[in-house]
């Protein structure tokens, strides 16, 4: 096995490997190659608009993200010609800069509070020039998909290190499901451990808010095929437009 450069105590190093990509990705691929100005809100490492800009995306491309470590790997790996901005959905510092924005990654359900939703989407929806369109994902609160989440994963990175990820729910409060994540390998002294807050919100209440913050529902789904929220969906997609 040939080895990388990778530096494997780099906790963002194993985000992608974490998360690979998948129809969530090609969704909003799809969004952002058509638009001119392009804002991702919780970007990670920048994956999807790395992936733009190599497919020949000519336009504004701009990554906002608030963990520096995520931001030190995305310039990194960045092909050129993209904006990295440190900050969290509600600093967002534009005014009528951009024609689509998105949160991908199910990132829209970190903003678990009612003040930080509507800071955040306060915030995106200033950013947009009118007309423009807001898309992200969040799970749907029926399917419950928390109670699978106890667990361990093994993951192998490309120079044949093993690190092991182990998730467990601590808490479900309303729709609040509170979780630690622990990552342990031979890289670190130590177990590095990180506590989330997810919010589960049912599609009224989630729209309620994007109306409260100027945004007219004009898509949503059950699916990444774009099939219809039912009964079964587990995920509620959204594309939001600005008056």
């Amino acid at each position: 096995m040939t080895s990388t450069t990778t530096d494997w105590s780099d906790p963002a190093a194993w985000y992608d490997l974490l998360n690979p990509w998948g129809p969530s990705d090609d969704f909003h691929l799809a969004r952002l190659r058509d638009a001119e100005r392009v804002l991702d809100v919780g970007c990670g490492t920048g994956m999807l608009l790395h992936r733009a800009r190599r497919e020949g995306h000519r336009g504004r491309l701009v990554g906002l993200e608030p963990d520096e470590t995520m931001l030190a790997r995305a310039r990194a790996l960045s092909p050129g010609g993209i904006e990295w901005v440190r900050g969290t959905a509600e600093e967002a510092p534009w005014t009528v800069e951009f024609d689509h924005a998105y949160m991908a990654s199910n990132a829209f359900q970190c903003l678990a509070t009612d003040a930080v939703l509507h800071a955040s989407l306060a915030a995106i929806h200033r950013a947009l020039a009118p007309g423009g369109t807001f898309a992200f994902e969040t799970r749907h609160p029926q399917a419950r998909a928390w109670e699978d989440w106890n667990g361990t994963e093994k993951v192998v990175n490309p120079d044949g290190g093993t690190a092991v990820a182990t998730q467990e729910v601590t808490a479900v409060d309303g729709d609040v499901v509170t979780l630690t994540e622990t990552f342990t390998g031979p890289w670190w002294p130590e177990p590095l451990l990180q506590q989330a807050q997810l919010r589960f919100l049912a599609p009224g209440p989630l729209n309620a808010f994007l109306a409260r913050a100027g945004f007219t529902v004009v898509e949503q789904y059950g699916d990444w095929r774009r099939g219809p929220l039912t009964a079964a969906s587990r995920v509620i997609v959204t594309v939001a437009q600005k008056g």
